[in-house]
């Protein structure tokens, strides 16, 4: 029998696909080793699946949880949250649009995914793919390549030839790092999709929560002038 907090947090899960032990201590005003107690006693009755720093719906793609993707994406989700439901408000209607791999993309996927807005959308992720594919209102392209199973997305040669190939209005990123007054940087070994896309779109939209401010990685990607809407969180 599950008390009413714990009913609260399986909820929240199944509406949010995924939550961080401090989100929900903080949601619930508990310790955040009493939500662990919680999240452990309904992952062994298969409820949810208890994962690094947090827990997850039961159907969220099975392949997330080997990946290092998954420890991001509780990470600050309800910041992403937020971020993702601004990004909406930039579609104009039959627009183009590219997603990058990114948990803040992710987000912004769900929201795009639950709003038939009549979009054609260009990605290289296999997450988002996969949220996507959950609304038939829209247009999804997917850009093949050497698979990364860090990020879940594909990236290399012939996958930046066929970003090469895609024009679109509006391509959103996140980041690593954001140093407003010179760009972004990253870790990664996909930077080069992002660069090619840059170019190639007429909007550059970067959604990105506090945290990425003032932070830099090993690689500058793109210039602060290439970029023209920064989407972010209340906290910045």
């Amino acid at each position: 029998m599950m008390n009413k907090r714990q009913k609260n947090i399986l909820e929240l899960i199944e509406r949010q696909c995924t939550c961080a032990y401090q989100e929900l201590a903080e949601e619930h005003k508990v310790s955040v080793m009493t939500i662990r107690r919680d999240i452990e006693g309904m992952a062994k009755k298969g409820l949810l699946i208890k994962t690094l720093g947090g827990a997850q719906k039961v159907n969220t793609s099975p392949f997330l949880n080997e990946t290092m993707l998954n420890s991001r994406i509780s990470l600050n989700a309800a910041e992403k949250r937020a971020i993702a439901g601004k990004a909406m408000e930039l579609l104009p209607g039959n627009s183009t649009l590219f997603l990058d791999g990114s948990t803040t993309c992710w987000e912004f996927a769900k929201m795009l995914a639950s709003h038939g807005k009549d979009l054609t959308i260009v990605t290289n992720s296999v997450l988002i793919l996969t949220e996507l594919g959950r609304n038939k209102s829209n247009n999804i392209v997917g850009l093949g390549g050497d698979f990364d199973s860090d990020s879940l997305s594909f990236i290399g040669p012939s996958c930046e030839d066929a970003a090469g190939r895609h024009f679109v209005d509006i391509a959103f990123f996140s980041t690593k790092g954001f140093i407003p007054s010179e760009g972004t940087f990253e870790s990664a070994v996909n930077f080069r999709i992002k660069q090619i896309v840059a170019k190639q779109s007429r909007k550059v939209a970067l959604l990105v929560d506090h945290t990425k401010f003032g932070q830099r990685a090993l690689r500058k990607v793109l210039d602060i002038s290439q970029i023209h809407v920064v989407v972010t969180d209340d906290l910045t």
